[in-house]
């Protein structure tokens, strides 16, 4: 620890009102103070404000003008998925900034570099490498702290997430854009190591942080436990299994802690145009928020059970439906789905639909019932693609009409199988923990005794164990 520059940070933050949120208040923010409680109904969800600090968290209502008793969450009927156990879908975009989960991830990476002393505010920038959200999470926490930051990310990604980025970044140049897509994370990686030769840049890689997977499953993942049991309450319900696409692997932390809290089993999904976890595969695809091509170091693989793959067709096609006037008559009036459900499937972004398509078809494959609950997360929503829907729109093949909605429907929801997934035995696990060696031992220069250490489950457990210490450090940081 560097006490001097932890010092000169305190005093920074306090002359700026910044205070710095527990890992406690994140996941149950009702024990914040009152004061705190009423000062942020009158601060906008948006604004560069320190008090959106405490709004890092599951628990935000729909208006934001109060923290709901559990997570926002839609529970998805066998109406409309067509099985019989229940779809738990925890809601993302309600966290503050940029309308997603990824600014806890951010905050969960920046805060044990504070209490360590390790990033000086007046030398060091903060870089954030990303396929999308989170680099918007960085720089919206740096900007609220007062520190520089640098957003990288592919060049094809959504126009939305550019648009945020330009009214958010201090200087033009502090975004940098990639060549490709959601698939060319390597491109990113060899941007980072290019600016990682000014000691003045801290990379914090969220494929790499090991603090993201510590926020996730610190924070996360007793966060959707309430949620489960706040449905559960008195019925004979189980969870089953939790489904997070693999993105970074940050949020598939939540699976370590819902399995040692509910026995849950834990479904990472990718996109079926580029299989890498299920076939060794590579590829392009559109369910922007998945990055891939790659393992990523803090994916906890000895600890999955299940890889599913979801096509992009799919996620193009119902987000069409789910986001434009005659997907949603079709599903009202010729489906009988509930007005406020409808309403509702515009919180749902593309890695969305997908972790919900991945669920449906975990729930085939498992057989499960009535009493049978899956836990997923909607990290965006529709509203960070809206240029994607205009392109799906321009680029499809014939009349856009009821007819082509219940195609739609039936094709790629309704009559949604089970190939494409696979339950992983052991030399699965040992397949894909051992494809990360050649992105992270070779490429990236991570030692091997570091690499192979990941498969005990030791290893996962003290980085969560000391993600929940930290309380003690943060009560004193703010007391200074």
């Amino acid at each position: 620890m560097n006490e001097n520059i932890i010092n000169k940070t305190a005093e920074y933050f306090k002359k700026k009102g910044i205070v710095l949120p527990k890992i406690s208040e994140l996941c149950n923010p009702h024990s914040l103070d009152k004061n705190t409680i009423s000062k942020l109904k009158n601060v906008d969800k948006n604004t560069i404000d320190p008090l959106n600090l405490f709004r890092v968290h599951w628990f935000n209502n729909r208006d934001h003008s109060d923290f709901s008793s559990v997570p926002e969450n839609i529970v998805l009927s066998e109406e409309f998925t067509g099985v019989p156990a229940k779809i738990i879908v925890n809601i993302g975009r309600l966290f503050p900034l940029i309308t997603a989960h990824k600014v806890l991830a951010a905050y969960g990476c920046l805060l044990p570099r504070i209490l360590n002393g390790e990033f000086d505010y007046s030398i060091h920038k903060a870089v954030w490498p990303s396929t999308g959200n989170y680099c918007r999470g960085g720089v919206a926490i740096s900007r609220i702290l007062g520190l520089k930051s640098v957003a990288i990310l592919p060049e094809g990604m959504s126009k939305e997430r550019f648009d945020w980025l330009e009214k958010w970044v201090e200087d033009p140049k502090d975004i940098i854009k990639t060549p490709g897509t959601e698939s060319n994370v390597k491109e990113i990686y060899d941007a980072c190591n290019a600016l990682k030769k000014d000691k003045k840049n801290d990379i914090i890689n969220q494929f790499s942080e090991y603090y993201n997977y510590a926020i996730h499953r610190a924070v996360t993942g007793p966060s959707f436990e309430k949620s489960f049991l706040n449905i559960k309450k008195n019925s004979n319900l189980k969870a089953r299994a939790y489904v997070s696409a693999s993105g970074s692997s940050g949020t598939l932390a939540a699976g370590d802690y819902l399995k040692s809290k509910l026995g849950t089993q834990t479904a990472v999904v990718e996109a079926l145009e580029c299989p890498t976890l299920l076939k060794n595969g590579y590829g392009e695809h559109n369910i922007q928020g998945i990055g891939d091509k790659h393992v990523p170091l803090i994916h906890n693989v000895m600890n999955t059970d299940f890889v599913v793959d979801i096509s992009d067709k799919a996620t193009d096609n119902l987000n069409l439906i789910f986001n434009t006037n005659i997907g949603k008559e079709y599903l009202i009036n010729k489906l009988g789905l509930n007005n406020s459900l409808v309403d509702k499937l515009p919180e749902f972004g593309f890695s969305s639909i997908a972790n919900i398509l991945a669920s449906i078809k975990l729930a085939k494959y498992m057989n499960l019932g009535k009493d049978d609950a899956i836990i997923t997360v909607a990290t965006d929503g529709a509203d960070l693609y809206l240029s994607e829907l205009e392109k799906t729109k321009n680029n499809f093949q014939g009349t856009f009409d009821t007819t082509a909605c219940a195609n739609i429907y039936k094709k790629y929801l309704k009559e949604i199988n089970t190939d494409n997934m696979i339950k992983l035995s052991e030399n699965d696990k040992e397949r894909i923990f051992n494809l990360g060696y050649y992105t992270w031992v070779e490429q990236q220069g991570v030692s091997l005794s570091d690499f192979e250490k990941r498969k005990d489950q030791k290893f996962w457990l003290s980085h969560y164990n000391y993600m929940i210490s930290l309380d003690k450090r943060i009560d004193k940081f703010n007391s200074l």
